[in-house]
């Protein structure tokens, strides 16, 4: 469920989003979105090298920007988006699991 939430950013993070939101035919907040989970997950797999992410940084940005330029994949295109949610999820819920059990 989404909710929204009011963020300061600076201006040279505002320009690099917009940026992307761009290049890829997206919206603000869904590239804020994306970045943030493909982050997540780089972030905990690097904590928590014992966490097996089934999705990587880079098959996530070349399918992605694959399902954008092409209008036949835009159904591959929120597939995509949907399982880099869910692995962002599960990984971020590992960690504060992980985390209250130390």
């Amino acid at each position: 469920m989404l909710k929204r939430h009011q963020i300061l950013l600076e201006d040279w993070m505002v320009k690099y989003l917009r940026f992307l939101s761009e290049l890829h035919d997206g919206s603000f907040s869904e590239v804020v979105r994306i970045t943030l989970c493909i982050e997540f997950l780089d972030t905990i797999n690097r904590i928590c090298p014992e966490y097996q992410i089934k999705l990587s940084k880079n098959e996530i940005l070349k399918r992605f920007s694959k399902s954008r330029k092409d209008a036949t994949n835009q159904e591959e295109g929120h597939k995509l988006l949907s399982k880099l949610y869910f692995e962002a999820r599960k990984a971020t819920e590992y960690r504060m699991n992980k985390h209250k059990s130390a």
